[in-house]
């Protein structure tokens, strides 16, 4: 199974950007979106079911063109999980699940702490979700979860450590956070065949950031421990141009 993540910074930008064509011919089993900033009645669903995805599910925010997850398969699932069930969390849209017969996955976006009272909703949802997937994970123990987790766990996954070492996304607790997530029995996906530095998913859209790739590794494909044996392959797929992130993905065969 092949599956992508990707914060699209807005699905019907991307969309006019090209997304559906580069999604056709990435051909992932299933895709992970976040960010869409739309309900699912604002976007041309059509042209998605087009591209080879009958199968899609769209979590949205209360507040229009905010947040938002969805996720576009080419199975059919078993179930559908809207949210958490955490009613501070699914106000803004931030997760949606799938069940398949060999896996679950999950589309993930994690608020980002641009100021203190951000920085500290971060925080609680951070440690609320952990407890979330730790029961979650007792009932569905083949679980990857995907998307924008809007942290650098080590030095390597950022352009600049010393700098940026005060800046959200970076700091000690939320670092702290991260680590502790993947050792609470997870694998980063990416990180399990690739110790290489210089690769990053997000790119800010000042100083021509981008072209001289420096940037941040914020988005994961987070697979839990049982699957190990299941992993084929991850990559980050930086050619791909639609949003300030670039797609990442992980194969798994069962």
């Amino acid at each position: 199974m092949k599956i992508i993540s990707y914060n699209v910074n807005g699905i019907r930008a991307a969309m006019r950007k090209g997304f559906l064509e580069w999604l056709q011919a990435a051909n992932p089993d299933v895709i992970c979106i976040q960010e869409t900033k739309a309900n699912e009645d604002q976007v041309e669903v059509a042209e998605i079911e087009a591209a080879g995805y009958s199968y899609h599910y769209w979590f949205s925010a209360q507040k229009k063109g905010y947040s938002g997850v969805a996720i576009f398969s080419k199975i059919k699932p078993k179930h559908v999980e809207y949210g958490t069930g955490i009613e501070y969390m699914d106000f803004e849209g931030r997760n949606i699940r799938l069940d398949f017969d060999n896996v679950s996955v999950m589309s993930l976006y994690l608020p980002s702490g641009t100021n203190l009272d951000r920085l500290e909703h971060k925080l609680t949802y951070m440690a609320d979700f952990q407890d979330y997937i730790n029961n979650l994970k007792k009932e569905i123990p083949n679980l990857v979860i995907c998307g924008d987790y809007n942290i650098c766990h080590e030095a390597i996954d950022i352009h600049d450590p010393i700098r940026n070492a005060t800046v959200s996304g970076f700091l000690p607790v939320e670092r702290e956070w991260i680590d502790g997530f993947i050792k609470s029995g997870f694998i980063d996906s990416f990180r399990h065949f690739n110790k290489e530095p210089h690769n990053y998913t997000w790119w800010s859209y000042r100083a021509n950031s981008r072209a001289n790739n420096k940037g941040w590794r914020i988005d994961y494909n987070m697979v839990a421990q049982p699957l190990q044996d299941n992993l084929k392959r991850a990559v980050i797929l930086p050619e791909a141009e639609h949003s300030d992130h670039c797609p990442h993905l992980v194969e798994l065969s069962f």
